[in-house]
């Protein structure tokens, strides 16, 4: 009895090893994507615990340095800029007397080192009926990232280089930027 050629054998096991190759590359790349994914969120989410504790250091550092967020009440530019407004009179006042910015889950857009998310902002204030709260604003928010650090960093480098947030009102801005959900 003689043994069948080596030869299909060696090229059949050649096609399930360039197979499992490819396999295991695709695997690795939606690895990355879902780790960019979760880092965007994770630096979008950390925004709200951080300005209403008045962390406004750990607000500006969410930026790039020169990162810009242009909301309709004004328009914030650096660290400076947005340190100042989470000092600010104003929002000091908000969070005194008691106040959450309360996120919705974005839809994130990855497109290599760069990403957006864009979904809703509620302003959430304290009433002044005890142990009430009123919803005082719906913000419909973009935000645009770049990854800048390494990738093996915890956010892996990720930095909003700018937000645009609109309330939700009649003029259509808020809508507008929703709109936009589905563009990179």
């Amino acid at each position: 009895m003689t043994s069948p050629p080596a030869v299909p054998r060696l090229d059949a096991l050649e096609a399930r090893l360039a197979s499992a190759e490819t396999r295991i590359t695709d695997t690795h790349a939606r690895l990355d994507a879902a780790q960019d994914e979760l880092a965007v969120l994770r630096i979008v989410a950390a925004y709200s615990p951080r300005v209403d504790s008045g962390d406004a250091e750990g607000v500006a550092e969410l930026w790039t340095a020169d990162g810009v967020y242009d909301v309709d009440t004004g328009v914030l530019e650096g660290h400076e800029g947005l340190a100042g407004m989470v000092r600010g009179h104003a929002h000091q006042g908000l969070i005194a007397h008691g106040c959450g910015h309360v996120p919705g889950l974005p839809v994130v857009l990855l497109d290599g080192d760069r990403a957006v998310a864009t979904g809703y902002t509620q302003l959430v204030v304290r009433s002044s009926r005890p142990g009430r709260y009123t919803v005082m604003r719906v913000t419909a928010n973009r935000w645009e990232l770049q990854r800048l650090g390494p990738v093996d960093a915890p956010d892996r480098g990720w930095r909003v280089v700018l937000r645009t947030a609109r309330a939700v009102t009649d003029d259509g801005e808020g809508r507008g930027l929703l709109g936009r959900s589905r563009e990179g």
